[in-house]
């Protein structure tokens, strides 16, 4: 696989961005892969940024409140982030198609304003019918509408190769789907038994009765990996990489444990036995309890982590610097019973941490990866980041608490080894912050190391600048810190399973040219002027002929 690792990448000073796709400015309801994503990237190049970091691409569903880290699939990518634009340049949808109908999204099924947040259930509906127009546009184009589309040879061609080169994960996940759907509101293990064990002639049978299903959900997959590998590429030429990450867990209601159930400890009714979690913590005092199955590590080392290493490599293709959500799960992950309220009667248990990381490293030598490594680490999860010299992560909010002799976010204390922000998803904004969370000590902390007293007006220019100007090797500043946003712009709270994942970035809010003269010269100032990386990544089966 063609790259460079994450040592290369950390031999220059940067910065980027953090924000989701999903929070770019659109009519539709949600961002999505088209051309907001494109003026984000010039942005990003105008504000002397060298990386965008995103979350999940993960197809993401009702069930598991449209969270992008408890994932349908840890293959398949968002149809929701499918731009109506690009189907629409690509001939699958017609003018018509894409202005008429369009619904008032947000107000009032959610009670908020469609810019400031994602209308999940609004976007499904309208999304839905959108994509199954395009799919009919597809199979039939010289039937479709009385007339011959112009869709291009090309695209039909690759449909196929798409499918031939990402077979070894796209025909469970599209007889999934499709199942999914015929059998609606049960889960899996309540599939009639045949179809829950994926017997040879129940998935032959049902393969051939739902195969126009099947090769729809196909295709949303074709379409929506292809629009992503367009804008990677637009990426790339403008010197700006991708930062993407990977969840530790999928969903119990996922394509993946329904193919692999040896993956997972599931009972002999291949229902959980055990779920994940973690302990109580900085964001819950009764732990959080996150409901996915957890992984069977035996069986996972003794099929030398194949599907692991499959998944890796997946996202490698993807991005160009993964990282890994809750790394010390890879060490050891909080197990507790299936049935339990609360994560607090559960317990670590160890996982195979020296096996897997030889075999990640022996098979992908130079992966660039780094650890998201928050909360309490222990002794044997840190000599693992050490001994393959893995990037941390640091956040400023978490930096003028306890001792700052010791604690490893105050901001004199960050080496170079490391990804700096200001806040991540998982935290409020620093705004937020500083108005609802930080504690008098921490702000009179702050005010002594800036050497002057802070506003909620400005502490987020404060804060950048820290981050800017620390040791670390990259520093990435979510947008909602750029624009100054308070908690109302928060993405997630972790101890909260409903409300996540809404925040958009309304056009009204900024002004692309003036934000990205500040950035520029911030990035100056503090050397992080981009001078151009290693380009990381790979070909995406099927995409990039």
């Amino acid at each position: 696989m063609a790259g460079a690792s994450i040592n290369e990448m950390l031999k220059k000073r940067a910065s980027g961005i953090l924000m989701h796709i999903t929070s770019l400015p659109s009519k539709y309801g949600i961002g999505d892969l088209g051309p907001a994503a494109y003026e984000f990237v010039d942005f990003l190049k105008d504000a002397g940024q060298s990386f965008w970091q995103i979350l999940p691409l993960s197809y993401t569903t009702a069930k598991t409140s449209y969270s992008p880290y408890n994932c349908f699939s840890a293959f398949a990518g968002n149809p929701l982030l499918i731009s109506p634009e690009l189907l629409y340049r690509d001939g699958l949808l017609r003018k018509d198609h894409r202005r008429a109908g369009v619904p008032t999204f947000g107000f009032p099924r959610s009670g908020v304003p469609s810019e400031t947040a994602v209308d999940y259930a609004g976007v499904v509906s309208y999304k839905s019918q959108l994509l199954n127009l395009a799919f009919e546009r597809f199979v039939r184009p010289h039937h479709c509408d009385g007339g011959v589309n112009r869709l291009a040879p090309r695209f039909i061609w690759g449909f196929e190769e798409f499918l031939e080169s990402n077979k070894f994960w796209l025909e469970d996940f599209a007889t999934f789907v499709a199942l999914a759907h015929r059998l609606a509101g049960r889960l899996w293990c309540e599939w009639p038994s045949g179809l829950r064990d994926r017997t040879r002639q129940a998935t032959k049978s049902v393969r051939a009765e739902l195969q126009d299903d099947i090769r729809r959900e196909c295709f949303f997959q074709y379409v929506f990996y292809k629009q992503y590998v367009d804008l990677k590429r637009y990426c790339q030429q403008r010197a700006i990489q991708i930062i993407g990450d990977i969840p530790i867990y999928v969903a119990y209601d996922s394509a993946d444990v329904w193919a692999y159930p040896k993956l997972f400890k599931l009972t002999s009714g291949k229902k959980p036995k055990y779920i994940a979690g973690v302990p109580p913590d900085y964001f819950s005092r009764t732990g959080q309890l996150w409901g996915n199955p957890v992984y069977n590590w035996k069986y996972l080392e003794d099929t030398d982590f194949a599907w692991w290493m499959d998944r890796i490599r997946h996202n490698l293709r993807l991005y160009d610097l993964v990282r890994i959500d809750h790394f010390r799960g890879l060490c050891a992950y909080w197990q507790v019973p299936a049935g339990q309220k609360t994560a607090i009667g559960g317990k670590w248990v160890k996982a195979p941490k020296d096996k897997f990381f030889a075999t990640l490293f022996k098979q992908i030598p130079f992966a660039p990866i780094f650890a998201e490594d928050l909360g309490y680490i222990t002794a044997d999860v840190r000599a693992m980041i050490d001994r393959y010299n893995l990037p941390g992560m640091r956040v400023l909010q978490f930096g003028f608490d306890g001792d700052l002799k010791t604690n490893p976010h105050y901001p004199a204390n960050i080496s170079e080894n490391c990804l700096v922000y200001t806040g991540t998803h998982d935290n409020n904004t620093t705004k937020g912050w500083f108005q609802d969370d930080a504690t008098d000590e921490q702000k009179r902390r702050l005010f002594d190391y800036c050497d002057r007293k802070i506003s909620a007006e400005n502490v987020h220019w404060e804060m950048i600048r820290l981050a800017m100007a620390s040791a670390a090797k990259i520093a990435i500043i979510p947008m909602q810190d750029v624009l100054g946003l308070g908690a109302e712009a928060r993405m997630n709270h972790p101890a909260k399973a409903k409300g996540n994942w809404l925040w958009r970035l309304p056009r009204s809010a900024w002004h692309p040219s003036a934000v990205a003269r500040r950035l520029r010269k911030m990035v100056e100032l503090y050397d992080r002027t981009p001078q151009g990386f290693p380009l990381c990544g790979g070909p995406i089966a099927g995409l990039n002929s």
